[in-house]
């Protein structure tokens, strides 16, 4: 039997930092591997990924969409990580336990590479990759969101997916006794 090795790409020239920077503007601390820096072009909603898979089936208004292990994250507009906490308790999500989270100024994540380049198996990767046209999602009224992913909308929806994912956790630890019926939503 013989087995065919695929050719070796090419390196990407001034790696992957050097691609977010030079395509896209975004501020990059370099290493291997590389970090995005948030709060500058955008922050970060992040979620665990059956959420955020559901999150994924149910929109497809969402800015760039990575995955990295068990959690998903969402790329927003810089400035959202702040509002996070008001808008989840204006949404009537406050004080639920959601894992749901947001990165902002300050933060970090790890850098997918980019799109059409190969990964590494576990490592970051783009479900819905960046580009130079890419709308992220913000609160309307402010600034100019022009046709930008509604951020209440996006919020709302992860929230749900967050709590029925962890529901769904729950009720798969929990036996249920012969003949009950299992805990239902909508």
């Amino acid at each position: 039997m013989v087995l065919a090795v695929p050719s070796p790409r090419a390196p990407l020239e001034g790696g992957a930092a050097h691609w977010y920077r030079a395509t896209l503007g975004w501020a990059v601390a370099d290493g291997s591997p590389a970090e995005l820096l948030t709060g500058r072009d955008f922050d970060v909603l992040e979620l665990p990924a059956d959420a955020g898979a559901a999150v994924l089936r149910r929109t497809d208004r969402t800015g760039p969409v990575a995955l990295e292990g068990h959690r998903m994250r969402l790329l927003v507009a810089a400035g959202s990580a702040e509002e996070l906490p008001g808008l989840l308790d204006w949404l009537e999500w406050g004080g639920v336990g959601l894992d749901l989270t947001a990165v902002g100024e300050g933060g970090r994540m790890t850098a997918p590479p980019p799109p059409g380049r190969d990964d590494v198996r576990g490592a970051a990767r783009w479900l819905r990759p960046p580009g130079r046209r890419n709308r992220l999602p913000a609160l309307a009224g402010l600034g100019d969101s022009g046709d930008a992913p509604d951020l209440v909308r996006l919020v709302d929806t992860a929230a749900t997916e967050c709590h029925r994912a962890r529901l769904l956790r729950v009720g798969r630890t929990r036996v249920q006794p012969s003949g009950t019926q299992p805990f239902a939503f909508s």
